[in-house]
């Protein structure tokens, strides 16, 4: 909703309504929800870990709510005659092409009134009036299913104007206090988001950058830090912002979500939420198709169930068979274990008495491979790592491809290099399984490297540039990584 001049007009700092924004949320707000924490059904839904004995429950803040609750309420004016213009998806506040000084005239003196007119320029055109702090507010009104002046879309007029007047209410009588809300105020900052104050501790403390030598690496590379995936979402009931504790007010879209983890924060916190996403196991409920990171977050697993399962069987019982990634194993026995995977997680059974072809093993870790929504090579690095292996001297190529490497998220880094430490295992028996680095290459080279856009795949140049790439990082997996 675009702010119209009454809503600059109107605004105030209310320094003394400050004070409300530390109080508990009132009694009742709480018969109206149960109470202030059950109405942020995010906070038990996400995996957040945090040490219970240090944290301190937020006091959720009800001055936004009590503004909200505060606002002027719609009051259509309606149209006492027929008019034959009007759209099926308007009812009977649609007044036919009037004048901006009619509709004035029609709203002056109610407060939270508004009406629908055809545009006198534009015919064809509709506005929408709107009477907010002693001035009438016009604004281009759209319909394609539903109604909508800016990003927000709502089913009704009624609705939409209920949206506006808090909108318009809120920031005119809170403006300064929900700037510094958005900035990290001290005062507003973090009480809601438990892992900002305690880190958990599998949680990661640095960059995986910034690990040396074998011991850190086993300790810490698999404490990965995971963005949140925000979206945009609407709360049923009253609720509150797990950053910054401040109430979410609107009708529709108050706020994000994430749809990992589930926690719920307004739109400008959300650049401010650390990278500490904890995805709940019950929104990872696939195995194959799952991004790398929010599996292994949500497993807490150093790396994919899938990818540590199927590697342990071949190198137990495949790493002579000849062909091995190359000979493709059975369809249906591939998409059976597949399934198996997906179902039974780490209790999937990848025995020899299922399964006696290894193909089939080795098949089902290059499908999860491929269907990784983000592959292990980032789509983001796939050029980075092209350009590298263009370089003809060998040390500074090699150096190049390293530090692409250390430009990768945690957990892809993690995998990419087990990945790469079995492959070249299997490379080392080449006179048993006629699988060379270079035959492994080709075989993975299109699984970990592939274009964003599928319609525009890597040229014939790049290709060769992509399977010197996978070949380079199995021959010097001891060095690269």
């Amino acid at each position: 909703m675009a702010r119209g001049p009454g809503a600059r007009a109107a605004q105030s700092t209310l320094r003394g309504s400050r004070a409300t924004a530390s109080e508990r949320v009132p009694p009742s707000l709480t018969s109206a929800s149960g109470t202030a924490a059950s109405s942020n059904s995010s906070l038990s839904g996400s995996s957040i870990f945090f040490d219970m004995e240090e944290y301190q429950p937020p006091v959720w803040k009800s001055y936004l709510y009590q503004l909200q609750q505060e606002a002027p309420r719609p009051n259509r004016i309606t149209c006492a005659q027929k008019t034959a213009s009007r759209p099926k998806h308007y009812g009977r506040e649609f007044h036919g092409i009037i004048s901006r000084e009619r509709a004035d005239e029609l709203l002056e003196g109610a407060e939270g009134a508004y009406l629908i007119r055809e545009s006198q320029r534009q015919p064809g055109t509709y506005t929408l009036a709107l009477r907010f702090a002693q001035q009438t507010l016009n604004y281009r009104l759209f319909y394609d299913g539903k109604h909508f002046v800016g990003e927000k879309r709502f089913d009704s007029i009624h609705d939409l104007v209920t949206d506006a007047l808090i909108t318009l209410h809120i920031e005119a009588k809170a403006m300064q206090y929900i700037s510094q809300m958005s900035r990290g105020d001290p005062q507003n900052q973090r009480p809601g988001h438990p892992t900002l104050h305690n880190k958990h501790p599998n949680s990661c403390t640095e960059n995986h950058r910034q690990v040396h030598g074998p011991c850190a690496l086993k300790e810490r590379r698999w404490r990965y830090e995971k963005a949140h995936s925000f979206k945009t979402h609407t709360f049923r009931g009253p609720h509150w912002c797990e950053y910054c504790a401040n109430f979410m007010w609107g009708v529709i879209a108050q706020g994000l979500r994430c749809s990992d983890c589930g926690l719920s924060v307004h739109t400008p916190c959300s650049s401010m939420i650390p990278f500490d996403c904890q995805p709940d196991l019950c929104r990872a409920k696939r195995l194959f198709g799952c991004d790398l990171t929010t599996l292994v977050k949500a497993h807490n697993t150093q790396r994919p169930l899938v990818v540590d399962m199927c590697i342990s069987e071949i190198e137990r019982r495949g790493l002579m068979a000849e062909g091995l990634y190359r000979v493709p194993g059975s369809t249906e026995h591939i998409e059976e274990l597949k399934l198996a995977f997906d179902r039974d997680r780490e209790k999937a059974v990848l025995s020899e008495e299922v399964y006696p072809d290894i193909n089939v093993i080795a098949g089902a870790l290059k499908l999860y491979l491929r269907e990784l929504p983000i592959p292990l090579i980032t789509y983001s690095l796939c050029c980075s790592f092209i350009q590298a292996a263009r370089i003809v001297s060998p040390e500074p190529q090699l150096e190049a491809i390293h530090e692409a490497l250390l430009l990768l998220p945690a957990a892809h880094y993690e995998t990419l290099r087990y990945l790469m430490a079995h492959l070249k295992r299997v490379a080392s028996l080449e006179k048993h399984n006629l699988m060379s680095s270079e035959s492994l290459a080709v075989t993975f080279g299109p699984m970990l490297m592939r274009p964003p856009d599928q319609n525009s795949p890597l040229s014939l140049d790049d290709m060769r540039y992509q399977k010197l790439v996978v070949q380079l990082l199995i021959l010097h997996e001891d060095i690269l990584f």
